[in-house]
């Protein structure tokens, strides 16, 4: 059930009262943001299970909308401004401004849906889902169609924007380009594990991923260059609506501004240091939005690097900087947009891993994991938590709603494991 939350949404709108202010409302991380066509309203989704629609004119929360029963990895907007959400619980949801439900849902994904796009004449959705398919679901009421090939989780995906072909992205290191209306995709091996991907106004494909390098390739599939965006993974991509400039976003918050033509990172925009989520350019081509582990929107000025924000201070300061000398602490920066470490903070996405070691999967009381999580026989151990960042959660936990990702060096798994060992506890 839908509820709309005026209580919350009126907390909402007391945050900011400036100008340009940093948007707050969410429970945990920003997964994902897609701003208006006019630029007026910009819609959020959370690993909190929440979607906001802000208005970006007067700096508030105007809706909160709670349908998903999972993180709200993907959000987009069509032509005739309804919004679109789409989850970790396999569901997608379109909405109407100002209803308090879905105008339709759309179901069939067998796993968490990481990305959604909508057709240039809004007639379509593309979802991309961790069950390795790319569907199509008309909003005319026709049938919706499964394009099936990739061998892992599909991260992205993107309409051409001429609307005859959609792209997707996947973990399999392949990029894949399917004709609209049918017809075999055409398959671009690529070097790396890829995490997002969008289409510039002229055709030209970008996509980028684990090795943290932005990669363009043309509609028939030539791969034209790379440039290297970040010395760690690249999740979320943004183009700006001229073309000129690319968005790429780092698990370790920085988020480099590419110049399309030239190829080259033009500034990089550096956070707080924590992962940026999601990211998406302004109708100006100047502005850009990100979301991220804080659980904050901030505007930047895409030209100059600065933030355009007014700084809330939150007193909150960094978790992690009583163990900044522990070399474990590097690997798990990653981790703390889902997890803390200590029982006062509780549980974020994922469980708290305070007394992690000794207990059983999915027997934390006050977390909602899922069914399959609860048949597995695993106790975490300091063997089998190196084994899950070995092999990845997927294939040694299947049913997790945690992200992919592996961690690849055996001394950084030891690092993680001992320095988990330490901060899971002590108290500081």
């Amino acid at each position: 059930m839908v509820v709309y939350r005026k209580c919350l949404v009126a907390v909402l709108l007391a945050v900011s009262a400036s100008a340009y202010a940093q948007l707050r409302g969410h429970g945990g991380p920003v997964r994902a943001v897609a701003i208006s066509a006019d630029g007026r309203e910009a819609i959020s989704g959370s690993f909190d299970t929440s979607a906001i629609r802000w208005s970006l004119v007067r700096n508030v929360a105007e809706q909160v909308l709670r349908f998903h029963d999972a993180a709200v990895n993907a959000v987009a907007w069509l032509p005739d401004h309804r919004a679109v959400t789409a989850g970790a619980d396999g569901k997608i949801a379109l909405w109407s401004d100002g209803k308090t439900a879905p105008d339709r849902t759309f179901a069939g994904h067998s796993a968490p849906v990481a990305s959604i796009a909508a057709s240039p004449d809004g007639n379509m959705l593309a979802s991309a889902s961790w069950d390795r398919t790319v569907r199509l679901w008309p909003l005319d009421g026709g049938a919706p169609r499964a394009l099936e090939g990739h061998s892992q989780n599909v991260n992205g995906v993107a309409f051409a924007p001429d609307g005859k072909s959609v792209a997707s992205a996947g973990y399999d290191a392949t990029l894949r380009i399917w004709p609209l209306p049918g017809g075999p995709a055409n398959v671009i091996s690529l070097p790396s594990p890829l995490n997002a991907v969008v289409i510039a106004p002229d055709g030209e494909i970008v996509t980028a991923g684990a090795d943290g390098k932005v990669y363009f390739v043309a509609s028939n599939g030539e791969v034209r260059g790379a440039v290297a965006a970040s010395q760690t993974p690249v999740i979320a991509l943004a183009i700006s609506n001229d073309g000129q400039r690319i968005a790429a976003a780092g698990i370790r918050g920085s988020v480099a501004i590419i110049d399309r033509e030239k190829r080259t990172v033009i500034r990089t925009l550096v956070g707080p240091g924590l992962p940026v989520w999601s990211v998406a350019f302004f109708p100006d081509s100047r502005t850009l939005l990100t979301g991220g582990a804080d659980r904050t929107l901030r505007r930047w000025n895409a030209e100059s690097g600065e933030p355009m924000d007014t700084v809330i201070v939150t007193g909150q300061g960094d978790p992690l900087a009583a163990y900044n000398d522990d070399p474990g602490v590097r690997v798990f920066r990653a981790c703390v947009a889902c997890h803390t470490l200590t029982p006062d903070e509780g549980n974020k996405a994922g469980p708290t891993l305070w007394h992690v070691f000794g207990r059983r999967i999915a027997t934390l009381p006050g977390y909602n994991f899922s069914p399959a999580l609860k048949k597995l026989d695993i106790v975490w151990t300091p063997e089998t938590l190196g084994k899950l960042f070995e092999v990845g959660p997927a294939h040694y936990t299947p049913g997790t709603k945690m992200p992919e990702q592996t961690i690849g060096s055996a001394d950084d798994r030891r690092a993680l494991v001992d320095f988990l060992q330490k901060a899971t506890t002590e108290r500081r």
